[in-house]
């Protein structure tokens, strides 16, 4: 299964994190099936989350949509997110 991964930074985690949650609707119409969200440790407003997608092709133009980039910006984002896609090759659990 694919994946797409967004590292972004944001003037305040607080509401970055209402706006995405509101967005969830966005987030399946784009064929996400499953996401996780991680803060670095040294810095709480950088957020980095990964989604599980159905399919990648559907994920990249929701990378590119408008819908995206306003959500971002009334979330607070600074600056352009890091955006990539990897394909899920080993998804182990300790």
């Amino acid at each position: 299964m694919p994946s797409m991964f967004m590292r972004l930074r944001v003037a305040d985690y607080e509401k970055w994190k209402q706006v995405f949650d509101e967005r969830e609707d966005l987030r399946r119409q784009a064929g996400a099936t499953a996401h996780s969200v991680h803060r670095d440790p040294d810095d709480q407003n950088v957020v980095t989350v990964a989604l599980r997608v159905k399919d990648i092709s559907r994920a990249r133009e929701y990378a590119g949509s408008a819908e995206l980039r306003s959500a971002m910006e009334r979330a607070g984002l600074q600056g352009a997110p890091e955006i990539w896609f990897g394909e899920d090759i080993e998804d182990k659990h300790y």
